[in-house]
């Protein structure tokens, strides 16, 4: 079986391990009764895991088809990733940040996958797979435009419903202006961070002439 079949394989059972934790944490919340459960929503980490779930389902097809994925998949999955990714060290410095505050946040394991192990899968997945193209670097300032368009949506609707989707977004929660420009200028910067990081490997000669080898024998 060549190489792009076996990844495109890879991406649908992604796609269903993500989906099946997405569902997972959706009845693990609703469980709980709580506000948090019912704005499953208007939490970016599920909103990009849901965008990748579709995205690995259409690369997977496409990857059973073509040695090589075209462009605007890969400038998408760079996107996605970088959300994603983000999304997932932004919440592990939650969790440390809610004990030292002496916040019990539960972790079950279709968080785990969710926030940990498919963000680390997906690296490894775009630094090896066959068939990737080179991501122009204006992904970068790109990456920005949903989680600002998010945040700005979450800020208005916040007082409405008297929820935040994370802690360091409610005023009531932050020490001030100051906190809350701090932390969500920190996230900002870490996805930007991601993001140069996924361009700067998909351009990486090395990593090219790899791809070129495996496109050529497949």
């Amino acid at each position: 079986m060549r190489a792009r079949s076996v990844f495109g394989l890879l991406r649908l059972g992604a796609a269903a391990i993500c989906l099946v934790a997405l569902i997972h944490r959706l009845s693990w919340g609703l469980a709980s009764n709580t506000i948090a459960s019912e704005n499953f929503f208007a939490y970016l980490t599920n909103q990009s895991n849901i965008a990748f779930v579709v995205l690995l389902v259409v690369g997977g097809v496409i990857a059973l088809r073509r040695a090589q994925d075209p462009r605007w998949l890969t400038i998408a999955f760079a996107l996605v990733l970088s959300w994603t990714i983000t999304a997932g060290i932004v919440f592990a410095v939650m969790v440390w940040q809610g004990g030292e505050r002496g916040i019990r946040i539960d972790v079950p394991w279709s968080d785990q996958i969710l926030h940990f192990w498919l963000p680390a899968c997906t690296i490894a997945a775009w630094a090896l797979a066959p068939g990737h193209r080179s991501v122009p670097w204006r992904v970068v300032p790109l990456t920005l435009a949903y989680p600002l368009a998010w945040g700005a949506f979450t800020m208005w609707r916040g007082p409405l419903i008297g929820w935040y989707p994370y802690y360091f977004l409610d005023p009531r929660q932050v020490s001030g202006p100051v906190e809350f420009l701090t932390f969500s200028g920190i996230a900002l910067i870490v996805f930007a961070a991601v993001a140069a990081v996924l361009v700067l490997i998909s351009r990486m000669p090395t990593r090219r002439r790899w791809r070129d080898d495996q496109s050529a024998g497949a």
